[in-house]
């Protein structure tokens, strides 16, 4: 039923099997674990991006978990509303919640497949009779999986056998006490394996981010997951638990150079940002310069405009402050003329005293005793 799952599974562990058969041997251990643990990296590189995907959603969503807690204290009463804007609100951001379950999600079909896969490495045919082929493997192949032994234990073998889940229908049912003492290291191995990995990952959070439901989960990742891995370890064949440490390997290998990369980056950002503050503020030791108490702000003067032929500025007579009006001027080629006041004075530029648009000193003087 599974078998779209069996065979790609089943034909990336013959091709390193055979790379590595090639160089100590096929029908020996050290080639079928490594076979195992490359298949372990083979599929986790195909999953690499999606993984740096997950780490950069995750990181996103820390930073804008208050924004999501004011959502759910709004709408506490309205679960709808509030899955709505929690949706809208990821959006905006950029930020997929299934993406940081889909490596996890990969894989659950790659472990189903090969511990399947190990088992039926010693299931006998449903006819009877000898094995004549597991998948992608041949009789040749399945006879040199049955003779390689660690320590004198087959690698399909477990300690017990008889879940129909995991054991996948296996006759020998049972304890098989004998492979204890060379699957117990690698349960305990195991098990910390994931303790250190789950507690790397636990370190990342924020701390402002943080709520009930999520210490609860970090609980369960370090330290309830590891006692499972350690406790059901016993029903994993000794090849499955070759996978489950190499997985654990590549994923701190794996955390330590994402992080560092995304935590440079971050730095690196936040240079730049301080960087462009620094340029747009006042030099180190420069006083910024605020206007004086009571000064008003100096406008700039307009361009005045350019003068024609038929009109210019001239002073009114009379005139204590010399304003100026404009008059036409005179229809003769004569440009600098004006015509006489109404006073009969002359209007001429200075008009005797130098000054444009004054009358004479006497002028004034009777002026005053008509008054």
């Amino acid at each position: 039923m599974l078998d779209f799952i069996y065979y790609p599974v089943s034909f990336i562990l013959w091709c390193w099997h055979k790379v590595f058969g090639f160089v100590f041997g096929e029908s020996t251990a050290v080639a079928w674990i490594l076979g195992i643990i490359f298949l372990t990296f083979t599929v986790r590189g195909i999953m690499f991006k999606p993984f740096v995907n997950q780490v950069r959603s995750m990181k996103k969503m820390q930073d804008f978990a208050p924004e999501m807690k004011k959502i759910q204290k709004k709408y506490a009463n309205d679960r709808q509303r509030q899955a709505a804007e929690m949706q809208k609100l990821q959006k905006e951001h950029g930020v997929n919640p299934l993406g940081s379950c889909l490596p996890m999600l990969l894989q659950i079909p790659v472990f189903i497949g090969l511990n399947h896969v190990l088992r039926a490495f010693t299931m006998p045919p449903p006819g009877g009779g000898d094995k004549t082929e597991n998948y992608f493997f041949n009789q040749h192949d399945v006879h040199s999986y049955v003779s390689a032994k660690l320590f004198g234990v087959n690698l399909g073998e477990a300690v017990y056998n008889g879940v129909g889940v995991v054991s996948g229908g296996a006759t020998n049912v049972g304890f098989h006490w004998g492979v204890l003492p060379v699957a117990l290291p690698l349960m305990i191995v195991a098990s910390i394996a994931t303790h250190l990995t789950a507690r790397h990952s636990v370190a990342r959070q924020n701390a402002a981010s943080a709520t009930p439901q999520t210490a609860i989960m970090n609980k369960l990742t370090m330290y309830i997951f590891p006692l499972g891995v350690l406790v059901f370890g016993a029903l994993f064949p000794l090849g499955l638990l070759f996978y489950w440490l190499a997985n654990n390997g590549w994923t701190l290998m794996q955390q330590r150079l994402v992080y560092t990369k995304i935590d440079k980056e971050e730095a690196a950002r936040k240079a730049e940002a301080a960087e462009k503050r620094a340029s747009l503020g006042p030099k180190p030791g420069q006083k910024p310069t605020a206007p004086k108490v009571g000064q008003k702000p100096v406008q700039q003067k307009k361009n005045q405009p350019a003068q024609t032929g038929g009109q210019k500025k001239v002073t009114k007579a009379g005139s204590a402050h010399g304003f100026a009006q404009t008059t036409p001027a005179t229809a003769s080629g004569d440009g600098d003329k004006a015509p006489a006041d109404t006073n009969g004075q002359n209007g001429s530029k200075d008009n005797g005293t130098g000054v444009p648009g004054l009358l004479k000193d006497s002028t004034r003087k009777s002026g005053r005793k008509r008054r």
